[in-house]
């Protein structure tokens, strides 16, 4: 029976509802810590600093209906565009599904439980500051590695 098969083994990125893609975010945050590029090299460089409009305990966007108007840099991961962010981390559901892996068992969508992205030590929560407590010069002294 197909309907016994969950959506994200049965259709492609491009393919799903916008609701099943919205629901594809594990909710770890990784895509909202301020990232610093090398000029000269263009290597991304994940900071420990999250944006302001995040909710550091749900690691859920405070804002994430007006979040372009506030935030104009914000990512918008789309199924066409989401192999162009190299800097997505490994564990990434839009990254993961994109290269053909399957999702962990940690993901909400596989274990049920929206928290399972936090008991399994995958998000940012309580890992984090937020960017305005900063100033941007001091942002170098911030760059992370646990990330990826």
């Amino acid at each position: 029976m197909i309907a016994a098969i969950p959506f994200w083994h049965r259709k492609r990125l491009h393919e799903m509802s916008p609701t099943e893609w919205e629901s594809l975010c594990d909710g770890c945050g990784k895509c909202c810590l301020a990232k610093l590029e090398d000029e000269d090299t263009g290597e991304v460089y994940h900071t420990d600093l999250v944006c302001r409009y995040m909710d550091q305990e749900s690691c859920q966007c405070t804002v994430y209906a007006t979040r372009l108007a506030k935030v104009p840099g914000c990512t918008v991961l789309t199924p066409a565009t989401v192999g162009d962010y190299q800097w997505l981390p490994y564990t990434c559901a839009y990254r993961t599904l994109h290269e053909g892996r399957p999702l962990a068992d940690w993901h909400p969508l596989v274990s049920g439980d929206p928290d399972s992205v936090h008991a399994a030590g995958v998000s940012v929560r309580h890992r984090v500051l937020s960017e305005d407590r900063v100033p941007e010069e001091d942002w170098e002294e911030h760059i992370i590695h646990w990330v990826l």
